[in-house]
């Protein structure tokens, strides 16, 4: 069945893959960007709420996917004010405004709110971030979720990458930057914390399929890819797949003792999940294999 869907942060890797998923099914799409509207999307401050709610109520939606968030650790550690008005105040506000227009917000979060000790984490673990940045995403988790959560799903998911009009845009496609500089710049390369990196497409997949679900969902759902690499391991398939030497990355095993505390592994349970019986299961791809068909593409 057609719905009406906005989604927020549609310029972000997150975002424009939500949005070009849902632009592609029979659905009524509203994208929402801040910094870098584009095309068709609307340009929104979400932390002024008059004018945000007159947006919602103009084009009153069933479904709001929140994609924006500050995402970089580094980055909120050094603005906790700013952090907080937009990774909290503003899923409060959004999950206020579900409430009062009836509509069911999804609200994306992060594997960032465990401290990593002790995987695999299910929706019901207790939350324990180690930095600001996860700190602010289980406070927005907490403040959308008070308000009414019966109009509210949290999905957490973990690092992710993709297409993206820069490969900044994600800490996995950041990476291919390392392995093609050839100048001589060594890198020390994390090969402590374990991730598992996640295609933004298949999330996207996954939303347009549980929005077509038409059924009561849990409030909090975990999405995530199955393989673990560190980032050094993520280096070397890189270096491969290019063919290109990789003896300026150095894997760094040690715990970080200066940079912002990192997770050592938040896998996410993705059980749960599962037994949703969502029409094609997570369906994720395989790392490597979507990396080889991506590049060779845009080649």
């Amino acid at each position: 069945m057609a719905k009406r869907v906005l989604i927020t942060g549609a310029s972000g890797l997150l975002g424009s893959a939500v949005y070009d998923a849902f632009r592609a099914g029979p659905h009524t799409v509203l994208g929402l960007s801040h910094s870098r509207a584009m095309g068709n999307l609307v340009r929104a401050d979400l932390t002024q709420v008059d004018h945000t709610r007159r947006l919602f109520e103009e084009f009153k939606p069933d479904w709001v996917i929140h994609c924006a968030a500050e995402r970089r650790p580094d980055v909120a550690e050094k603005d906790p004010e700013g952090v907080a008005k937009l990774n909290v105040d503003v899923p409060r506000h959004l999950a206020i405004l579900a409430n009062d227009l009836r509509f069911t917000l999804v609200y994306i979060s992060t594997d960032y709110v465990f401290d990593g000790r002790s995987p695999p984490y299910h929706p019901w673990s207790e939350p324990n971030p180690l930095q600001l940045y996860g700190k602010s995403k289980r406070d927005g988790e907490i403040a959308a979720l008070s308000v009414d959560a019966a109009t509210v799903i949290v999905l957490r998911v973990p690092v992710l990458y993709g297409p993206a009009p820069k490969n900044s845009d994600s800490a996995i496609n950041i990476l291919l930057d390392v392995v093609e500089d050839q100048s001589g710049k060594k890198y020390k390369m994390d090969h402590y914390a374990t991730r598992y990196p996640t295609n933004v497409l298949d999330i996207a997949a996954f939303l347009v399929r549980l929005l077509d679900l038409n059924r009561p969902l849990p409030r909090i759902i975990h999405y995530s890819a199955p393989e673990p690499f560190t980032k050094y391991e993520i280096c070397l398939i890189f270096a491969k797949i290019l063919g290109l030497p990789h003896q300026h990355i150095v894997p760094d095993d040690s715990p970080p003792s200066d940079a912002t505390p990192r997770p050592r592994d938040c896998r996410l349970s993705t059980k749960e999940t599962e037994e949703l019986d969502v029409e094609g299961s997570l369906g994720c791809c395989k790392f490597e294999e979507w990396w080889i068909g991506y590049m060779n593409a845009i080649q």
